[in-house]
């Protein structure tokens, strides 16, 4: 058997992310930057108000406040200073205002600061008067003021390549007025479906029948890797047919996955068929579930493609450890691995011997001691392998080593994120 390191040493150095497209700044949410954004302009574009208030001149309320007394045990006097209020600048407003000494300008959030006012007073710290203010606290330069170019200059990059971009790139990519950006697009990926016994799940099964589950849950499992998703649904085995749905498939994806029975004759008669686009090898992986699985590259572009088996647990966790690496790469992620922690058993879990375990489990969180606690949904003693509830039941997937044939309650293990529940 070929290890679990082994194979997916050859899956991912088939990798190849698309080429990177430039798309509106509204539709890269989620995606990697493929390019270094610099700013062309200074932001703010100027001096503007930071609160709602007055501008001032600092040096016109300097004496607002609290005044030493002369006497060191009497209080000292409180100072409110008095200012006409001689206009007022709203957000957005294009009108030049000029201050003169000893007056104030009420302002708006935003507001162009006018000229010769280096602060403003927070409406807090005044009475909030119209035609004149009464000012009880003093500022300084600079007070409650964004200055041009505080968030970035001229020349500043604003989004770095290789930065997933989400919803505060997507504002600052606005704020320094850029329409589009060139991004790492999302791979193309196909899902098919290969089995007489399948119907899709708007007929009835009848007799022997069965639901086409797994291109609905690989697509959606695709979908959450960060692919676009095609879902063929159900192909006819027979060779010339399925031929054809694989090869028009090659022609629009970066990666095609195909579930199809692969025990037998069965497997034999599907590479019989493909054999025209290219070799693809199924063999034994040391691993449980998946442990039959086939990987190869087809089409003239060389496509990976990927023969999972047809039991739906089984092929999501073959999906699960060897296409989703392959879907991240393709993003261009640097670490296309889920995130794998150590966890203390609290049961006893058994594993095949020989096989890299990848069981489906419960991750909790003592709430005291703030360690991680996992429990292993059915174990390969009890013919489980093949209950999709177990698995929707599944947080984590617990990954036990292939000389390891059992784990006591209380001992650490790896355990691979799937999904966060909140």
């Amino acid at each position: 058997m070929r290890s679990v390191e082994d194979q997916l040493t050859r899956v991912t150095a088939a990798a190849v992310a698309p080429r990177p497209v430039r798309v509106a700044i509204s539709e890269a949410q989620g995606l990697l930057c493929a390019e270094e954004v610099t700013t062309e302009n200074p932001l703010p574009g100027f001096d503007q108000a930071a609160i709602d208030g007055y501008a001032v001149r600092s040096v016109d309320v300097a004496e607002a406040g609290i005044v030493a007394s002369d006497d060191s045990e009497a209080p000292g006097e409180h100072v409110v200073v008095v200012l006409p209020v001689v206009g007022e600048v709203e957000a957005g407003s294009r009108t030049p205002t000029r201050l003169q000494p000893r007056q104030a300008v009420r302002v708006e959030t935003g507001a162009p600061l006018p000229t010769l006012a280096d602060a403003v007073l927070p409406l807090r710290w005044t009475d909030g008067g119209v035609s004149k203010v009464k000012i009880g606290h003093a500022v300084e330069t600079g007070d409650y003021v964004r200055r041009v170019g505080d968030d970035v200059q001229p020349g500043d990059v604003a989004v770095r390549a290789g930065t997933i971009i989400g919803a505060a790139q997507v504002g600052l990519l606005a704020a320094v007025g850029r329409t589009r950006v060139l991004v790492h697009p999302r791979p193309r990926l196909s899902v098919i479906s290969v089995g007489g016994e399948l119907v899709d799940i708007d007929r009835t099964p009848g007799a022997g029948q069965v639901f086409d589950v797994n291109s609905y849950s690989l697509a959606a499992a695709a979908r959450d890797a960060g692919a676009d998703v095609n879902r063929v649904g159900i192909a006819d085995r027979e060779a010339s047919q399925l031929r054809d749905v694989v090869e028009g498939q090659l022609i629009r994806s970066e990666i095609v996955v195909i579930c199809a029975p692969l025990g037998g004759t069965a497997s034999e008669n599907i590479r019989d068929a493909l054999a025209p686009l290219g070799e693809i090898n199924v063999e034994r992986i040391a691993m449980h579930p998946a442990s039959v699985q086939g990987f190869g590259q087809l089409g003239r572009d060389e496509v990976p493609t990927f023969l999972l088996p047809s039991n739906p647990v089984s092929a999501l966790v073959a999906f699960e450890v060897m296409v989703r690496p392959l879907i991240r790469i393709a993003l261009g992620k640097r670490k296309p691995m889920r995130r794998i922690i150590r966890a203390r058993t609290v049961g006893p879990i058994a594993s095949v011997r020989g096989r890299k375990g990848y069981l489906r489990g419960q991750l909790m969180r003592d709430e005291q001691t703030g360690e991680y606690l996992v429990q292993v949904i059915g174990t390969s003693e009890s013919g489980s392998s093949h209950l999709l509830a177990g698995l929707a039941e599944a947080n984590c997937l617990v990954m036990v080593e292939p000389e390891v044939e059992e784990l006591r309650i209380g001992e650490e293990v790896d355990v691979a994120f799937l999904a966060q529940r909140g």
